[in-house]
């Protein structure tokens, strides 16, 4: 049952992928794209995100539900992974200016990446006010259908991805930032 509803939610974000330019699940946030947010691609309709575990900092397991009520960009990421470190220090300053009780960026290592490795990674961009979440079973990922990193998810207030970006972006960019704050400001 669980490969069945995996299956079945990995197949409507690829289609959703692919029809990008026709998705109008939020014209609002299509009015908002340009430059590297062209790329974002809208989910319509919006689509609950799983409650599979990872870990958080201290290594106790955690779902998406504990961020219940915010809206989240869940960055999925790799020590390895040479775009990461160009789009880290971007996603950090999105978390700087409009990280809150409302909005959070969610920076996951996924795969083998170790504590200290991730720690290192994060202090060399100047990424340190980013959480150390990791998905070492790659639960999470799978689970969403991360095929390849870096990979960004929208989640709004009531834990529906809205959108996704697959590769690095600017996340501090002009555009980024009005998506963002069109979804916090969205109370729906």
């Amino acid at each position: 049952m669980r490969l069945t509803v995996t299956g079945f939610y990995l197949a409507a974000l690829l289609g959703a992928n692919l029809l990008a330019e026709s998705a109008m699940a939020a014209p609002d946030l299509a009015a908002l794209q340009s430059g590297d947010m062209e790329k974002l691609a809208l989910v319509d309709p919006p689509l609950p995100v799983p409650d599979a575990t990872f870990l958080a900092g201290d290594g106790s397991e955690v779902t998406l539900a504990d961020w219940a009520g915010q809206v989240v960009l869940l960055n999925f990421w790799a020590t390895w992974c040479a775009p990461c470190r160009e789009e880290m220090p971007t996603l950090a300053a999105l978390e700087e200016e409009l990280g809150g009780d409302d909005f959070r960026v969610l920076t996951i290592a996924t795969g083998r990446n170790d504590a200290p490795a991730v720690e290192e990674f994060l202090t060399s961009v100047d990424a340190d006010n980013l959480p150390r979440l990791a998905d070492p079973r790659q639960q999470l990922a799978r689970a969403m259908g991360v095929l390849g990193l870096p990979m960004s998810i929208l989640v709004d207030r009531q834990g529906h991805e809205v959108a996704r970006l697959i590769g690095g972006a600017d996340w501090n960019s002009d555009s980024a930032r009005a998506i963002v704050q069109a979804l916090i400001d969205d109370r729906g």
